[in-house]
C-alpha cells in the first residue's frame, strides 16, 4: 500500500513497509529534493503497536505552568508597577499643574494723549514681580509658587502655570513670561511661558541665586547673583556664565576669582557689572559679551578699577556705560574701552545709593529719548544717546514709563505726564492708591497703564 500522501507531494515512503525497505522507485531519504517537507514525527508507542503506529509527539510543558515561575512573574509586575508609582509619585510632573487657555482678543492700543483720568480696575498679587509684566494681550504676576495669565481689563485669571516650589522671580523678555522657581539651594529651574496661553515654551535648569533678577538686553536675559551671573538666549540655553561656576572644568576660563558683584545692568549684547576682588584698592567695573565662544569662558571687553567704593553701575545704552559714585557724589561715564569720557555732579539724599539695590539692579526705565534713574527720592534723566544727565524730578516715587506717546512718572497721590526733552510737568492725574506709601513701578499693556505697588500689582484705565 502507498501512504496517501504522495499524491500530496508530502513524500513517497512507504510506511507499512518493513523498516530499511523503501517501496519500489523510491529513492533514498537523504536524497530527498530540497525545501521537502520533513515527515511528522512519530511516537513509537507501547510494544506490540507496530513500528508504524503514527501518533503526534508530545508537546514540551510550558516552563509558567510551575508556580515558583508563575510568583515570579508576578513579583517582577507588582515591583514595575512600584517604581513607575514612585517615579511618577516624586516627579516634576505630578508637581507641575498646567490650566491653559485659547489666545485671548487683542488689547486696544494706547491712545497718543494720556487720558485725563484715569480709575483702577483690579489688582491682584504679585509678589515675584519686581516690576509690572505685560506681554502679548496678557498681564502675568505670580504668587504661592502659581505663575498666573491676567484679562488685562478684568484682572480675571485665564490660564495657570503652578509648581511645588517657591518662585524667585518672573520677567518678561521676547514676548514670553519667564519664570525662576526655588530647587535645592537655588533659584535654579527657568520656564519660559506663552503669555497668550499659558503653553511652556522652553524650560532649562540653571544656577542662579537667591534673590536674583533677571536682566533683560533685548536678545539675552541674565540672572543676577551675588557670586554668579547667568545669561540664556531665547531658547533658554545658556549662553554665558560669569563668575564661581558650580561644576568648574577649567580653573583658567574665568578672568577672576574670589569676586563679589554690587550690581548689573546689560544692553546690546553686553553685560555690565560692579566687581569686589581681593587685591583691588576700590571697585571695578567690567563689562563682557553676553554670548559667543565657550558658555563658560566669558568675553570682557573691558575691565577697569574705579575711583571709589561703593559704585553702582546704572545704565548701558550702546558703547557707553554709566556708574555712580556714592562717595565721590559724581556720575562717571565709560566708553567703549573702559576710559572715562565725562564725570556729572549728584545731588543725592544723605545715605541714598549706599546699600547695593534689591537683586543687584538699579531701577531704571526707557523712554523714546532717554533712560529714566529713580534714585530713591527722585528720577534722574539720561540721554540715550551718551547718558548724560539731562533733568531731575524731585518727588518722583519709583520708575516711570513710554504711555501712548508721553512719559509718565509715578508721585505721591498719583501720575506726572512729563515732557522728555526737559522734564516740565504736562498736568497730573490722581490716584488712589488706598494708602499704599512706597515705591511704585510703572508699566503698559495696551491702554493698560500698571503699578507694582510692593507686593501688588494694579491695573488703571
Amino acid at each position: 500500500m502507498v501512504d496517501a500522501r504522495e499524491g500530496a507531494g508530502l513524500g513517497t515512503e512507504d510506511v507499512l513497509a518493513p523498516s530499511g525497505s523503501a517501496s519500489p522507485g523510491a529513492e533514498p531519504s537523504d536524497a530527498a529534493e530540497p525545501g521537502a517537507a520533513e515527515p511528522d514525527a512519530v511516537d513509537p508507542g507501547p510494544p506490540g503497536t507496530g513500528d508504524g503506529a503514527r501518533r503526534p509527539a508530545r508537546s514540551r510543558p510550558s516552563p509558567w505552568n510551575r508556580r515558583r515561575d508563575r510568583v515570579a512573574a508576578a513579583v517582577i509586575a507588582v515591583a514595575c508597577l512600584v517604581a513607575g508609582l514612585l517615579v511618577w509619585t516624586f516627579s516634576d510632573v505630578r508637581a507641575t499643574t498646567s490650566q491653559r487657555a485659547a489666545p485671548p482678543a487683542a488689547v486696544p492700543p494706547a491712545q497718543p494723549q494720556v487720558p485725563g483720568t484715569l480709575t483702577e480696575m483690579w489688582q491682584a498679587p504679585s509678589p515675584a514681580t519686581p516690576t509690572p509684566v505685560g506681554e502679548a494681550d496678557a498681564v502675568v504676576t505670580g504668587a504661592d509658587g502659581e505663575v498666573a495669565g491676567r484679562d488685562p481689563m478684568t484682572g480675571e485669571v485665564r490660564w495657570r502655570y503652578g509648581r511645588d516650589l517657591d518662585l524667585c522671580t518672573i520677567g518678561g523678555a521676547w514676548n514670553r513670561a519667564v519664570a525662576v522657581y526655588r530647587k535645592d539651594s537655588g533659584c535654579s529651574e527657568v520656564t519660559a511661558l506663552d503669555p497668550r496661553t499659558g503653553a511652556r515654551t522652553a524650560q532649562r535648569n540653571g544656577d542662579a541665586e537667591l534673590g536674583t533678577r533677571l536682566v533683560n538686553d533685548g536678545s539675552h536675559l541674565t540672572a543676577t547673583g551675588t557670586t554668579l551671573l547667568n545669561t540664556w538666549r531665547d531658547d533658554l540655553v545658556k549662553s554665558m556664565e560669569y563668575g564661581r561656576v558650580s561644576a568648574l572644568v577649567n580653573p583658567d576660563k574665568q578672568p577672576r576669582t574670589g569676586c563679589t558683584y554690587g550690581s548689573v545692568a546689560a544692553t546690546g549684547g553686553k553685560v555690565g557689572v560692579i566687581e569686589r576682588c581681593p587685591g583691588d584698592q576700590a571697585d571695578r567695573l567690567t563689562v563682557y559679551k553676553s554670548s559667543g565662544g565657550e558658555s563658560d569662558e566669558p568675553k570682557p571687553l573691558y575691565s577697569s578699577v574705579l575711583a571709589g567704593r561703593s559704585a553702582k553701575v546704572i545704565a548701558m545704552s550702546g558703547e557707553v556705560t554709566a556708574v555712580a559714585l556714592p562717595e565721590q557724589k559724581l556720575l562717571v561715564v565709560y566708553g567703549k574701552d573702559g576710559n572715562q569720557t565725562a564725570a556729572y555732579p549728584l545731588d543725592l539724599a544723605p545715605g541714598e545709593l549706599a546699600q547695593d539695590p534689591p537683586g543687584g539692579v538699579v531701577p531704571t526705565a526707557k523712554g523714546a529719548a532717554g533712560i529714566y534713574w529713580f534714585t530713591g527720592s527722585r528720577t534722574v534723566a539720561l540721554a540715550k544717546e551718551n547718558l548724560a544727565p539731562r533733568w531731575t524730578l524731585d518727588g518722583a516715587t519709583g520708575t516711570g514709563t513710554l504711555f501712548g506717546n508721553q512719559f509718565v512718572l509715578p508721585i505721591d497721590g498719583g501720575l506726572a505726564v512729563v515732557e522728555e526733552a526737559d522734564g516740565r510737568t504736562v498736568r497730573t492725574i490722581g490716584v488712589d492708591r488706598r494708602g499704599y506709601p512706597g515705591e511704585v513701578r510703572l508699566g503698559t499693556l495696551g491702554s493698560v497703564l500698571l503699578e507694582q505697588r510692593g507686593e501688588t500689582v494694579a491695573a488703571l484705565r
